[in-house]
């Protein structure tokens, strides 16, 4: 199935991808709330939740909905400070980390699991890297395992699994994917 159809058949089945604009922020902050008191994600709650979804090496941001309302969010970004899977992916590719993008801040409303939204959020964000000429990546800490699966359904491949040190008393296991090429 291409893109336009998979497209039209989420969108008769009330769900839509779309860009974020600014005005969705606000809701996405409410719904990264939500997730991370049900679900612990993210780890540490960002002190600007808002700036934390658009870290300075944005590329694009989307929203889902699911018959009208927002229920999920990604984004796509340039290699950051701590991103480890770019680095991996370098290594293993022999191409350079400026040509990879990082899948990140993906999340989906517990109401609206089930549905296929986050795997359409992250065909919307690997279809941007590859439209870019960029290979995607990601890094996702090991317990969340809902994610992990996801990513491997999706057909991501897990290139190793390490740990981070997140701050003096922190060390997180983080699993390191690439998407397929």
């Amino acid at each position: 199935m291409d893109i336009e159809s998979a497209g039209t058949a989420a969108e008769r089945s009330g769900r839509r991808v779309r860009r974020r604009n600014d005005v969705d922020v606000e809701k996405c902050v409410e719904l990264l709330a939500e997730v991370h008191h049900g679900d612990g994600y993210p780890v540490n709650w960002p002190d600007r939740p808002a700036e934390w979804l658009s870290q300075g090496s944005l590329l694009q941001a989307w929203v889902a909905e699911l018959d009208g309302r927002l229920v999920g969010h990604v984004s796509l970004s340039r290699s950051g400070e701590g991103d480890l899977a770019p680095g991996l992916w370098s290594e293993r590719s022999g191409t350079s980390v400026d040509l990879t993008a990082v899948v990140s801040r993906l999340f989906v409303a517990p109401q609206a699991r089930g549905h296929g939204i986050g795997a359409l959020l992250i065909s919307q964000a690997v279809g941007e890297a590859r439209r870019r000429g960029l290979h995607p990546v990601l890094d996702v800490v090991a317990s969340d395992t809902a994610a992990a699966a996801l990513y491997e359904r999706l057909g991501w491949e897990l290139m190793a699994t390490v740990d981070q040190r997140w701050s003096p008393s922190q060390v997180v296991t983080l699993h390191c994917y690439a998407a397929a090429p």
